[in-house]
């Protein structure tokens, strides 16, 4: 019911042919560009703060550029950018060839942003270029990843006598990949140097065999995080390298055409209609690489580790269109019907079922079939019972078949309220209208209202709007469902969720500590935390689990609801939460559930989230990690 912050999305093409070909049978030559449009878009959800895309052309003579960048800011970037470059195109189109005019070019990438790291700005746009008077000196870079140990990342850098101008992990990444492009091509100069070829000749066959993955393989050993890097050097080789665990997605498809990267599987399918069987996830670990001529390879350049992939992913950020995702949307929302029957005391006959807000419609009719099969097994059993004998029997029967799950769509999300205006109560008053609800479907202190999201993290939309508007409705009960578990420890792989006051289920395991009088155990997790700053990641333990160990599931769960519920509640106030295992039963191929469990996939995920609880600590609450 709260938004959070995506994860950034990619958007890779290369083609196969000359542009030409696509001239002759698609009509144009900017069919990547277009493809690159259509991916970026399919996309917006995972980026709404701005959007880039770079092109290189192959075959440009020297004197005229062939590198060419757009970036924008804002949620409206990615028709920003392609207009300004439908306009540039546009000035030069009487004076040029076709395949000589800007942004016509046989490499594309695409980037969408979300800030995870407080910093934002122009110069914070992805993707980053790294110029040189050498075509394949030059680089572009973009990503969908967030590095935990940037500072160790730097401190390398500078030890090799490099100075980065800006410390950010992407500049970081750049000017790592960088070094090792000009050593992998210093390299090359002098051994084809050595066998008797120099000028244009030396220079033409280091673009043409140039091995990107030697320069991925040495910089890529230090990263701890979750990653998808990609880029291309200016002579046209493009990449793209998964981290070892999987964390961050990639898939990709291929033809004789075209070779195509993105975040997710179905916007693959749909810009280029094929089937699902046809796009591949890029295994963790490995790299796909495309070289000047077009020739593919798949690599394994970090081998591949424990599967960490991200379920969080799955659960809330990822399109619903994807195949599996849809059944494991539906899956999770199914494994949360034997809790909700608890907490209505299996009284379907009074208890309503909706969702807040769309994105948790999958879910819904999952947990409605799970609904559906306890319902079904009560009328096997009453249809076993009767007396078929009975002059009844038929109308019995008839009954019984009748009987149907209580499904309505309860709340619609009206007009978006502009409540910065307002202060205090006054505010609170304009956020309980940003939703509205459907009037007399419910039974006045008779039934129950079950609502399901697909997660609930923060807390302060429930607290602020939704459950004061469902309360008007006067149900008996209000039972809010999430579809993921409670989510106790912040992401530091590329999801802006790093600060631990913000989570409800926090702020309830330390509101559950004072009450019974265990604020030892925030003081002992503080000193073992700090006990641990100066220690290489690779030792850190994360301590922080301590603040949940004295306590259930549904202890926390139980806070949750009483802090979360506003004064003046009429009706009783429950909330359920996913269980871990319910999850992995759910989503069985995508382990990393580091979210709910604090077991986080690097050593650097240990480290932050200690730093995370000293700030917290220490009054500084708001500190990203």
């Amino acid at each position: 019911m709260e938004a959070l912050k995506h994860e950034c999305g990619i958007a890779m093409i290369r083609l196969r042919k000359p542009l030409k070909y696509y001239k002759e049978k698609y009509g144009s030559c900017f069919y990547g560009l277009n493809k690159l449009y259509l991916l970026m878009e399919k996309q917006h959800n995972r980026g709404q703060e701005g959007a880039g895309l770079g092109c290189i052309k192959l075959n440009s003579t020297p004197g005229n550029e062939y590198i060419f960048r757009e970036r924008a800011l804002g949620s409206g970037a990615i028709q920003e950018i392609f207009a300004n470059v439908k306009k540039e195109i546009g000035n030069e189109i009487a004076s040029k060839h076709d395949e000589e005019l800007p942004f016509a070019g046989e490499v594309y990438i695409g980037h969408l942003r979300y800030s995870t790291t407080g910093k934002s700005g122009i110069s914070y746009v992805h993707p980053f270029l790294r110029r040189n008077n050498w075509k394949s000196r030059n680089m572009l870079l973009c990503g969908n990843f967030n590095m935990t140990n940037v500072e160790e990342i730097f401190e390398s850098i500078v030890s090799q006598g490099q100075h980065p101008r800006i410390y950010s992990d992407t500049v970081l990444l750049l000017e790592q990949l960088g070094h090792e492009l000009d050593k992998e091509h210093q390299k090359m100069y002098d051994k084809l140097h050595a066998n008797g070829l120099d000028g244009i000749k030396l220079t033409r066959e280091i673009e043409d065999t140039i091995d990107i993955t030697n320069i991925l393989k040495q910089p890529s050993k230090i990263w701890d995080g979750g990653f998808v890097i990609c880029g291309a050097i200016g002579s046209g080789d493009m990449f793209a390298l998964r981290d070892s665990h999987g964390i961050r997605p990639a898939f990709y498809y291929y033809d004789d055409e075209i070779v195509v990267v993105a975040s997710e599987r179905p916007v693959i399918q749909t810009t280029m209609n094929v089937g699902i069987e046809e796009v591949k996830e890029l295994a963790p670990g490995s790299a796909i690489t495309v070289n000047r001529a077009g020739n593919i390879h798949i690599t394994d350049v970090l081998g591949e580790g424990k599967n960490e992939k991200c379920s969080f992913e799955r659960i809330y950020f990822s399109r619903g269109s994807d195949a599996d995702i849809y059944t494991e949307r539906k899956s999770l929302g199914r494994e949360l019907a034997p809790a909700i029957l608890k907490s209505v005391n299996y009284d379907l006959d009074h208890t309503v079922a909706s969702f807040i807000p769309n994105t948790a419609e999958v879910a819904y009719i999952g947990m409605i079939e799970g609904l559906e099969d306890y319902q079904r097994s009560l009328q096997i059993k009453e249809i076993e019972s009767l007396d078929r004998t009975s002059p009844d029997y038929y109308n019995n029967l008839e009954k019984i078949l009748k009987s149907r799950l209580r499904i309505e769509k309860i709340a619609i999300k009206d007009i978006k309220l502009r409540t910065f205006i307002a202060e205090g109560d006054s505010r609170n008053d304009l956020a309980a209208h940003v939703y509205d609800v459907t009037y007399g479907m419910i039974e006045p202190k008779v039934d129950n209202l079950v609502v399901i999201d697909d997660s609930i993290v923060r807390g302060t939309t429930l607290k602020q709007s939704i459950i004061r508007i469902l309360d008007r409705l006067k149900p008996k009960k209000i039972v809010i469902v999430s579809s993921s578990p409670q989510v106790r420890y912040p992401d530091y792989y590329g999801i802006d969720m790093s600060r631990m006051g913000e989570f409800a289920a926090f702020r309830a395991a330390m509101a559950l500590l004072k009450e019974r009088g265990m604020a030892d155990v925030i003081d002992s997790v503080y000193k073992k935390c700090k006990a641990q700053q100066n220690l290489p990641k690779e030792m850190v333990v994360n301590y922080v689990t301590d603040i949940y160990a004295p306590f259930t599931d549904d202890e926390i769960s139980k806070k949750i609801a009483e802090m979360l519920t506003p004064s003046g509640t009429n009706a009783e106030v429950e909330i359920i939460y996913q269980s871990i295992e319910g999850l992995h039963k759910a989503i069985p191929n995508h382990h990393g559930d580091w979210y709910f469990s604090g077991n986080y996939p690097t050593p650097g995920g240990n480290k932050m989230v200690n730093q995370a609880f000293i700030n917290y600590y220490e009054g500084n609450p708001n500190l990203r990690c």
